[in-house]
């Protein structure tokens, strides 16, 4: 038998149910808009700033790039056939060229861009340079490493004085003074390093490919090298420049000097010069046991002037004898 008062306290429960069921909806719904709204707080108190749209950085412009300067057209094309020599020479010679000193057409030719250590031939750049730098008139500290030097020299250079710069040259160019090199690459560079640095630098803006130096004087041979082509290049500068075709054209020199006697005497090594071997003005030679008997000569006889580069030559002074009587005969018509 079911017991009324149970069926009674049933009923009352659903009923207490059905009236919960709207007020938990009404709580969650007001739980889910609380919720939306801690949400959103952080977006209403930090609005949105729109930033105008960056530039697009501007196109950088192309570097300036230095145009190649172009090699030399001197000592770099040959004589008409007709102009042409061809010797027979005695002993050995690596490298060497006959060159027509005015025009740079090539005579005679052998290994003319092989790249060769060059011993005092550098002194030919060295003078180049010098005088572009500095005046005649300029006076020459002499300072100890100028005194401390190794291979040829003027010697009686006085340590601590200043000297005239014009007879340095000649110290430098006829008796290939190591010390006059030094005195002058302080003199116009500050220190030997800067004035090599200045050596090079004159050797790009003349277009040469095969040459470096790594001293004023051309007593290291190691980064110090050459080749016939360019030596003639800078033989050219020597002779056209009037100072220095007055330097390397002297047999010998006697200059006023503060040394004790109040004069220096200096004698050029250039074995034709020496020999008095006809027309003959210049220019410099070089030896050392990488570098061989190096020469650069030249000769003018009328209206022919011709030059003569060797290279780690056996027998110089036959060798420029050679070549150059050959240059004289075919060019004999010009005198």
């Amino acid at each position: 038998m079911i017991d009324r008062g149970d069926v009674l306290r049933g009923g009352t429960r659903r009923r207490r149910r059905r009236r919960r069921a709207p007020l938990l909806m009404l709580l969650a719904l007001v739980v889910a808009l609380a919720a939306l709204l801690w949400l959103m707080a952080p977006k209403a108190s930090s609005p949105t700033i729109e930033r105008p749209a960056a530039k697009p950085p501007a196109p950088t412009p192309p570097k300036a790039e230095h145009p190649a300067i172009p090699p030399p057209t001197y000592a770099a094309r040959l004589a008409p056939p007709s102009e042409r020599v061809n010797p027979r020479l005695k002993l050995g010679l690596t490298a060497g060229l006959l060159f027509d000193v005015r025009t740079g057409a090539v005579l005679w030719e052998r290994k003319p861009d092989r790249e060769l250590a060059i011993a005092s031939l550098t002194k030919m750049m060295t003078a180049i340079v010098v005088v572009a730098r500095s005046k005649p008139s300029d006076r020459v500290l002499i300072t100890s490493a100028a005194t401390h030097f190794t291979g040829s020299g003027v010697g009686l250079l006085p340590r601590g004085k200043r000297v005239p710069l014009v007879p340095l040259l000649y110290g430098l160019l006829l008796p290939s003074g190591n010390d006059a090199a030094i005195a002058l690459a302080q003199h116009v560079a500050g220190d030997q390093r800067r004035f090599v640095a200045m050596m090079n630098a004159k050797a790009r803006e003349l277009g040469l490919r095969c040459t470096h130096f790594s001293s004023p004087s051309g007593i290291v041979d190691r980064g110090n090298y050459s080749c016939a082509a360019e030596l003639a290049v800078l033989a050219h500068l020597v002779l056209k420049q009037p100072l220095l075709a007055r330097v390397v054209a002297s047999r010998s020199a006697v200059l006023p000097f503060p040394i004790k006697g109040g004069k220096l005497y200096l004698y050029n090594n250039n074995p034709l010069l020496l020999m008095r071997y006809p027309g003959i003005d210049g220019v410099k030679t070089g030896f050392t046991d990488a570098s061989g008997q190096c020469l650069v000569a030249s000769a003018r006889r009328g209206r022919t002037w011709l030059g003569v580069v060797l290279l780690h030559s056996a027998d110089t002074i036959d060798q420029a004898q050679a070549l150059l009587n050959a240059g004289f005969a075919k060019m004999r018509f010009r005198a």
